[in-house]
């Protein structure tokens, strides 16, 4: 493995030489290419192309600088080395132009030997954009990459993720400040977000800090804290997500939620207030199987003065609950119809704790919650089995789609109705994976 950046930037000044010496007007700086079998390290500071069919192995925390585009092509594979373990930033001003496809999905994933990986082997993916948070000055994403993101333009552009997978990443840099899966800093709705997968996470499959990314076609699976995390100002809209807990693996130290989101940290009425707009939802939790952790928590769990907009979700087989609110500020907008589930199947194996609402007395309690969703055209179901769906708790082999004449089915809630669009791309097992 040749360490590939230096040279790259040595070629690159040594072409310009040449042309400017010759008399003539120097073209654009040239796209450096590695090698299919190169190490990324350092920073990214020129356009960079990695090829279909490359593997790369990325080396601590690499950075995308402002102005560069980092493209991979359908069909790469970046692994991580795993005692130096990797990170890639993009930072703002910069782009990343990650477009697999459904027969050559794009692969982050540990450097470990196939059958050895384990969560948290690297860092994950930073994306930073100049979108708008609801922080009174730049906020710096967490996981100890000192990188700051937001701004004022709601339409920025971070590039594309296409068909890209992310595997077994996760690493706290110090308590309280991980990186996630895919860590989303004030990325703006000029991004394209299609089809990206996150497996065996640490930490958060995925986390939105502010921002106005849209995304759609999203699974998290298998991660061991939260699945999808909105905080500081978050205000995109994510249709068709899957949100999948493996009973063996929860966050130790936390409590793994299907989503959870907050305002900010103090529950503020800092503005733009939090506010997903999430449409056709699965949210698979551990239904009790043997071996079930016992930090395994809420299928939804929306907290500290947060706003929402949930249509058409399937929430089953939690351990704690299936839709809690928390905090006066969660609890008053949900009441006050600010904020509203709707068109959606609800199940908890606890009945009575499918709606939680922390305030506990009426009119604002739990059993106010579920009338208030069910007049909102929610349906609280008694078993998973009533829902429908074809094998949504299998870990090796899930299939999310539901069965002809289901509840799923005709309602049209939950992330599949007629097309299985995590066919061809998707991998439930990727530590059998040849790398």
């Amino acid at each position: 493995m040749q360490r590939i950046l230096p040279m790259m930037l040595v070629g690159a000044l040594a072409i310009t030489t040449m042309l400017t010496s010759c008399g003539k007007d120097p073209d654009p700086t040239p796209t450096p290419t590695p090698t299919p079998e190169a190490t990324l390290q350092g920073d990214i500071t020129e356009n960079m192309t990695l090829e279909t069919g490359g593997k790369y192995t990325l080396k601590g925390y690499v950075y995308v600088k402002s102005g560069a585009t980092l493209t991979i092509q359908a069909g790469t594979v970046i692994k991580s080395d795993i005692v130096d373990k990797g990170a890639l930033i993009i930072e703002r001003g910069a782009k990343i132009m990650a477009e697999g496809t459904a027969s050559a999905p794009i692969v982050m994933t540990s450097g470990a030997a196939k059958g050895e990986r384990r969560p948290g082997d690297w860092g994950g993916l930073i994306i930073l954009g100049k979108a708008p948070t609801n922080r009174s000055t730049e906020p710096t994403i967490e996981g100890g990459v000192g990188k700051q993101y937001g701004g004022t333009d709601a339409n920025d552009n971070s590039g594309v993720l296409k068909y890209v997978r992310i595997e077994y990443a996760g690493i706290a840099a110090e308590p309280g400040s991980e990186i996630n899966g895919v860590s989303f800093g004030g990325v703006g709705a000029g991004t394209t977000v299609e089809n990206v997968m996150v497996s065996y996470g640490n930490d958060d499959a995925f986390e939105f800090f502010g921002g106005t990314v849209n995304c759609k076609n999203m699974i998290a699976f298998s991660c061991l804290d939260d699945d999808f995390d909105f905080d500081y100002g978050y205000t995109g809209t994510i249709n068709n997500a899957i949100s999948f807990k493996n009973p063996v693996w929860a966050d130790p130290g936390d409590a793994a939620n299907g989503i959870e989101a907050d305002n900010d940290g103090s529950g503020t009425d800092a503005t733009p207030n939090t506010h997903p707009k999430l449409n056709n939802f699965t949210m698979v939790g551990p239904n009790g199987a043997a071996g079930t952790q016992a930090n395994h928590n809420l299928g939804n769990r929306w907290r500290r003065n947060v706003e929402f907009t949930c249509n058409k979700f399937i929430i089953m087989g939690h351990q704690k609950g299936g839709f809690s609110i928390e905090s006066d500020g969660t609890i008053d907008k949900t009441f006050a119809g600010t904020s509203k589930i709707s068109n959606s199947l609800i199940h908890n194996a606890d009945a009575a704790k499918a709606y939680i609402s922390k305030d506990g007395v009426a009119p604002k309690s739990s059993a106010d919650l579920k009338t208030l969703c069910e007049a909102n055209g929610c349906q609280t179901m008694a078993t998973t089995d009533e829902i429908g769906l074809t094998d949504p708790f299998n870990v090796d082999a899930p299939n999310f789609m539901p069965k002809s004449g289901s509840k799923a089915a005709t309602t049209g809630a939950g992330a599949m109705t007629t097309t299985d669009w995590t066919a061809g791309w998707a991998s439930w097992t990727p530590n059998n994976n040849d790398y």
